[in-house]
């Protein structure tokens, strides 16, 4: 079975997170929460760890996967934000959006949607996830947990660690989820595109 780490989710022990961050270092694929459902986690920079997330998950390498930034600072660096941009991605973050941007060569190549340069970034608005991406100290790259051949998130740890034996490494259990997607926006062809509307409304992005 899967490493379980059973977490408060409001005040989250240091001391688990930090035996999960080492997880990710060495190159291991977590199943965490976030304000929106389940994902599955893995180090940015770790070819290898992103292949197996995409072998779990089922998708090839046409699908967006999305980086978990701590904050702004950190979406900065990976993508390319105008003033307008910046102004909608401040009013909604943290917050269960997904926004789909043009991507910086800080990306590896590998990551970014092979046809359009872009890359998928949000800032999480959950505590868990949020004092994990700080032990980490860079973001963590994602997919929704959703298995092959369904359309809904697995969103019970007990679920998660039964069907994901000996393919995640752990499952950080801080309860359950809302089990509803973030609100998608594309920014990366000037006016903003909703692509799924989601658990973030639309009227904090001023749409």
């Amino acid at each position: 079975m899967p490493q379980r780490f059973e977490i408060h989710p409001d005040n989250p022990q240091p001391r688990l997170l930090k035996q999960a961050t080492a997880l990710l270092d060495q190159g291991e694929v977590l199943a965490v929460p976030t304000d929106s459902s389940y994902a599955l986690v893995c180090h940015l920079d770790d070819k290898a760890a992103s292949d197996k997330l995409r072998r779990i998950r089922g998708v090839d390498d046409k699908h967006h996967l999305t980086l978990l930034c701590r904050d702004l600072s950190e979406l900065a660096t990976y993508a390319q934000v105008d003033n307008q941009q910046y102004r909608m991605l401040k009013a909604a973050t943290p917050g269960a959006y997904t926004f789909i941007l043009q991507a910086t060569k800080e990306v590896p190549r590998r990551l970014s949607h092979p046809s359009r340069k872009t890359i998928g970034l949000r800032v999480p608005d959950h505590k868990v996830l949020q004092d994990l991406l700080a032990l980490h100290s860079t973001p963590l790259l994602a997919t929704t947990l959703i298995a092959p051949g369904e359309t809904d998130p697995i969103n019970d740890a007990d679920e998660i660690c039964e069907r994901y034996q000996g393919r995640v490494a752990a499952v950080i259990d801080a309860g359950a989820c809302p089990r509803s997607p973030t609100t998608v926006v594309d920014l990366s062809r000037g006016d903003p595109v909703v692509i799924r509307e989601g658990r973030g409304a639309l009227g904090k992005l001023g749409l």
